[in-house]
């Protein structure tokens, strides 16, 4: 049996921890897994311009592959749900059910020597049992994320998933206990208490942990 490990926050609904989820093993007894894990694409400070100049972070730790992701998916196993981040750059994880399209309409082209840029993410599922009535797979959310004052440079974190997009994801899973093994600046966790759903989460990175941990005490429900 893995260790017991003393939270890093901890509320009426949310439990957050500093480590690696492949060492951290309490997400695991959670029902849903939703999260935006590091997924191959080897994201570095300078790809945009707004991300260099705000989120003041090299690199996204563990994104030089899917190793990370493919182990935590590993641990989580296939018999619970699951929402997942990717890109259609790296083989998707095993047992998809659906795909969904994030939209980031507000998105800037940043640096780019192609005709086209890219303003959008795929989410995908796996498992069952989603709740609701049918919406379509294309999430719109319109946040200004360039500049001094964007969605990036308020969050501190250079990948942000807007908390209104995370509670549209949220919403659909089935009833239980929300794990987030890369939980990041806390979108996830934050969107699971507002809607009275207990979430496990695990930063590696404390930096984020730290930040998270402050967004959650604070009740702060800013995007990020």
């Amino acid at each position: 049996m893995a260790p017991v490990t003393a939270p890093y926050y901890t509320d009426d609904l949310v439990t957050l921890y500093f480590g690696d989820c492949r060492e951290v093993m309490e997400w695991l007894a959670a029902d849903v897994l939703v999260t935006d894990p590091p997924y191959g694409i080897g994201w570095k400070s300078g790809q945009t311009s707004y991300t260099a100049r705000n989120a003041r972070v090299e690199s996204v730790n563990g994104d030089e592959s899917t190793e990370v992701r493919d182990a935590a998916l590993t641990l989580w196993g296939g018999r619970k749900p699951a929402v997942v981040f990717g890109t259609w750059r790296q083989t998707r994880p095993p047992r998809v059910s659906h795909r969904l399209i994030w939209h980031k309409a507000r998105t800037p082209p940043g640096v780019t020597s192609s005709a086209y840029y890219s303003a959008e993410e795929e989410i995908y599922l796996t498992g069952s049992g989603w709740t609701g009535k049918p919406i379509q797979n294309v999430i719109v959310t319109t946040e200004w994320r360039a500049s001094v004052h964007g969605f990036v440079a308020r969050s501190g974190h250079p990948t942000p998933k807007p908390e209104s997009l995370m509670a549209v994801l949220v919403s659909k899973c089935p009833p239980g206990v929300i794990a987030d093994p890369f939980a990041g600046s806390a979108s996830t966790l934050v969107a699971a208490r507002n809607q009275g759903r207990q979430a496990i989460g695990v930063e590696v990175d404390e930096r984020y942990a730290e930040m998270a941990a402050r967004r959650l005490s604070q009740g702060v429900l800013c995007a990020g």
